[in-house]
């Protein structure tokens, strides 16, 4: 399982339990509180009515009397409220009066009249002096049929209770309330869940993509690929600091060993060539075969030379990631330059340089220094395989993906069992002369220039005899 999708469902399930325990919190203290609150009002409304049914009940007309008068009128009137949303047209009081027995004397309803309530919470802990209250069902299976049931003691001149109001009200009158107020809870709830959800799954998005452009730039460093280090932000740019760091940390250490290895092996047949002739010019030898040797010696010592500064050059493209600061680049004129360059070299082997370039082609961005000894390796190289009096065609045309540098020579070709490995480090063909190979590292360096510069160089044959070296840049 994916490291994402692991912190999304640790979030999602933190969460979600969060929410779960909240919600039920919540939802549960809904009922109790409004009910709490009724039975505060309730409590207030007992004691204010106590005090107006006193000198009636101590009169002894509490059944016929004003209070009672005044109390049937209340269940009669049109209230027409609208209290959150919810339509209410009648008063849902229900008030009863009991003497000092407990024995009802006065019911708004007029169901309990003469019923001995003394044993009920209410009117019992009223007339000892407490706070008196209950909850009871209408019908013992029906929990929507509780009714509350609050009472305030009446007193006489003495301060003795007298008697007992009950305020009672049906909790299913204040349902709607109740549900309401758990519908808004949930409601906002699943919309919190849901948010949660919407910034875990952002957040896992975020680090999964970081993490992935980590793994791509590492994959590509493995694969031996240039790559630049991806942009992140925070501990991700850290870390790609840090693989940075170490990417070229062991790139160093494996690329000096690597070129050792290299360059040690290429320089024991020159050194073997100088040591062996050295060896011979100590001895006495004909004047002609002291000048050979002795030419040998030179020849060998510029060739280590000239396989030095190729791999010094090599080992300087190779490490670059990227072009730092690219600059737009003519290669029609980069051509022409580059053709100029080797005119000596041309005209010493009687070789005609073509080139066809319009001068109105887009620039490319890139390093003109690099481009120009790119293409000067492909005019050397076509030049060294070209007969006495042959032609090398240079072209710089439109191509799809940007610009094509096509370098083409009349040569003997490249035979197929070379055709994959032209461009390995120190792989050459020999020259159709009889001339000493090369080192091997002139169409490496084209390779890597290309690439460098987000292209690729392509070398086949010829129809009709040759080899042709094509490089495609792109103009971005």
């Amino acid at each position: 399982m994916k490291i994402a999708l692991r912190v999304l469902l640790g979030y999602f399930l933190i969460v979600a339990l969060a929410a779960l325990l909240l919600g039920n919190v919540f939802v549960q203290q809904v009922k109790p509180g409004v009910r709490q609150a009724m039975e505060d009002t309730l409590a207030d409304t007992a004691n204010v009515l106590a005090e107006l049914a006193t000198d009636d009940l101590l009169a002894g007309r509490i059944a016929d009397g004003q209070f009672a008068a005044r109390v049937r009128s209340m269940t009669t009137r049109e209230l027409d409220a609208r209290i959150w949303q919810q339509a209410k047209h009648r008063a849902s009081y229900r008030i009863t009066v009991t003497d000092a027995r407990g024995i009802v004397v006065f019911d708004s309803a007029g169901k309990e009249l003469g019923r001995d309530n003394s044993r009920w919470n209410d009117v019992y802990r009223t007339l000892r002096g407490q706070y008196g209250a209950r909850s009871t069902r209408d019908d013992p299976n029906d929990d929507a049929s509780s009714v509350m049931y609050v009472a305030a003691p009446i007193h006489d001149a003495q301060g003795k209770v007298a008697g007992v109001l009950t305020v009672s009200k049906p909790n299913r009158s204040i349902q709607p309330f109740i549900e309401r107020s758990q519908n808004v809870i949930l409601r906002w709830g699943w919309v919190l869940l849901g948010s949660a959800l919407l910034v875990g799954l952002l957040a896992a998005w975020w680090l999964s993509r970081q993490l992935a452009r980590l793994r791509r730039y590492a994959d590509a460093v493995a694969a031996g690929e240039r790559a630049q280090l991806p942009d992140a932000a925070g501990e991700f740019a850290d870390l790609g600091r840090a693989l940075e760091s170490m990417r070229s940390q062991l790139e160093g250490k494996q690329y000096v060993e690597r070129y050792m290895h290299t360059l040690t092996h290429e320089l024991k047949s020159p050194l073997a060539a100088i040591r062996g002739a050295a060896e011979l010019l100590e001895g006495q030898l004909p004047e002609t075969d002291r000048a050979r040797f002795a030419a040998s010696i030179g020849m060998q010592s510029r060739r280590m030379v000239g396989m030095v500064d190729r791999l010094l050059e090599l080992a300087a493209l190779e490490h670059r990631q990227r072009i730092e600061q690219p600059q737009p680049v003519g290669l029609a004129a980069l051509a022409n330059e580059a053709v100029e360059d080797a005119a000596s070299r041309a005209d010493a082997r009687q070789v005609t340089v073509c080139v066809r370039a319009d001068e109105r082609l887009p620039a490319v961005q890139g390093d003109p220094f690099l481009l120009r000894q790119m293409l000067g390796n492909l005019i050397d190289n076509a030049i060294d395989f070209s007969p006495q009096g042959g032609v090398v065609d240079v072209e710089v045309k439109p191509d799809a993906d940007g610009l094509r540098i096509i370098v083409a020579d009349r040569g003997p070709g490249i035979p197929d069992y070379a055709l994959s490995r032209v461009f390995e480090r120190f792989y050459s063909l020999p020259r159709p002369d009889g001339g000493a190979r090369s080192s091997g590292l002139g169409l490496n360096f084209v390779a890597e220039v290309a690439q460098l510069h987000g292209g690729r160089a392509v070398l086949g044959n010829r129809e009709g005899g040759g080899a042709t070296a094509m490089v495609v840049l792109s103009l971005s």
